[in-house]
């Protein structure tokens, strides 16, 4: 019987650690506790948005398609309904960036049903710096008028996060990957931060989550939270060159829709 014992607490400590499933007592995880030690570090709040008043404010579009609204409910971000048709992307961007290490919080409200595609967080975005796509990207909006992701991992320096990717069904299983874009590499290979994870019971339709990234030099550490659970993730990046300034963004691709809340961004306190 403690051999079994044994075998079990081993079993449910690899299923935590690999991000594999839910994340069985998610107290006792390596990721809450990296998570928590970078959020109780000092922060200051740079960027405020309710995200229920007139989005061009603080925010610019790349697609022409995709559609963003606001209600008092929240700012509504509606791709277009091609599935593979580039044009249906979209980008929301922030229009004033950031440096350093950042925290990122805000409300997801998933509102497709979509079975395929994703939504990314890009974390502090520069342009490769080779013309056309100079640091700047308001510098080449033109080219982003069909926001292909081609035009993001080829020609962007970013940090990723892709999630909100597939309901868990029989036929799929939801993911939450990051990656270091690479301008003039060989796209997405060779991008990937380690970890994957693959939650379970996360971003169903119509139920809110809060999300909070922190990008901490080669660190990137994300919590979700519903009603029901609060779910971990820690990715690094111990080869690729650091992310330091840029621009968050906002991606849906095709087919995919969903609401935003209190979007509210922090720097690391001096």
């Amino acid at each position: 019987m403690k051999e079994i014992e044994t075998l079990l607490t081993l079993m449910v400590a690899g299923l935590s650690l690999c991000g594999c499933g839910k994340q069985i007592d998610s107290m006792a995880t390596a990721e809450r506790t990296a998570f928590e030690d970078a959020s109780a570090e000092a922060w200051k709040e740079v960027f405020s948005d309710s995200c229920t008043g007139d989005w061009t404010q603080q925010w610019f579009l790349d697609g022409e398609v995709g559609k963003v609204t606001t209600s008092l409910d929240g700012m509504t971000l509606t791709a277009g309904p091609e599935f593979k048709n580039d044009a249906h992307h979209m980008v929301l961007w922030t229009k004033e960036s950031f440096e350093g290490d950042v925290k990122i919080e805000y409300d997801y409200t998933r509102l497709d049903s979509e079975t395929n595609c994703v939504n990314i967080l890009y974390i502090q975005a520069t342009g490769s710096g080779e013309a056309p796509f100079v640091e700047d990207i308001t510098g080449w909006s033109e080219l982003r008028r069909v926001p292909a992701m081609r035009m993001y991992f080829d020609h962007m320096n970013t940090y990723h996060i892709s999630y909100a990717a597939f309901p868990n069904d029989e036929d799929t299983t939801q993911y939450i990957r990051a990656r270091r874009y690479m301008p003039n590499a060989t796209g997405l290979k060779g991008s990937d931060l380690e970890p994957d994870y693959f939650p379970e019971g996360l971003f169903e339709t119509g139920v809110p989550h809060k999300i909070t990234v922190i990008k901490k030099d080669r660190e990137i550490l994300m919590r979700i939270q519903n009603a029901d659970q609060d779910y971990y993730c820690h990715m690094t990046n111990p080869n690729l060159p650091t992310v330091t300034e840029g621009r968050i963004g906002l991606r849906h691709m095709f087919t995919r829709s969903a609401r935003y809340q209190n979007f509210k961004i922090s720097a690391a306190a001096d």
